[in-house]
């Protein structure tokens, strides 16, 4: 895995108390629909290139991260130390509680809502939680869209929960 945190400014301390609860999937693709290329890792670490495509340019201001992006290939990028608060959910709620990036993991799969997502991310993201579940008392797994309805549909509608789901199990039972 490789460690961007050095590079990455968007994100600060959690709230004195605040444990990890939630485990926040979300989906990006830079330029929309486009795989594969450095918008994502330029767009979270501040030097996204706003002539580089049109939609780049209403973007590039926004000061956003997450803690792991899982490319299509499965390759992960960690960004933020997952005990640090990453700023990826936004404006969101999750069982009654505001602020979902002070208690979450946020993790970004390189995707999009118009298509599958691979194996490979299914993969490599069951395996990431359940480390994650080791280390912290997760709740829940949970879509952008689940905490931040109306304004959010990541990680979509081709995302495969009961995939997941099964593959944490697999991952679980293994070790």
């Amino acid at each position: 895995m490789k460690d961007l945190t050095p590079r990455c400014s968007n994100h600060d301390e959690r709230p004195a108390g605040e444990r990890v609860r939630l485990i926040v999937v979300h989906a990006i693709s830079l330029p929309p629909d486009e795989f594969g290329g450095p918008g994502v890792e330029q767009l979270f670490t501040n030097t996204l290139d706003p002539d580089a495509h049109p939609y780049y340019a209403t973007i590039h201001h926004l000061r956003v991260s997450a803690h792991y992006f899982i490319r299509r290939d499965g390759q992960t990028l960690c960004f933020v130390d997952p005990d640090r608060r990453a700023w990826h959910a936004g404006v969101s709620c999750w069982n009654g509680r505001e602020r979902c990036n002070d208690f979450s993991i946020g993790i970004e799969l390189e995707g999009c809502d118009t298509m599958p997502f691979e194996p490979a991310q299914y993969e490599r993201l069951a395996a990431l939680i359940v480390a994650l579940e080791r280390r912290y008392p997760i709740e829940a797994v949970v879509g952008h869209s689940d905490i931040a309805p109306g304004r959010k549909t990541d990680p979509g509608p081709f995302f495969d929960w009961m995939r997941l789901d099964a593959l944490r199990e697999q991952r679980r039972a293994s070790c």
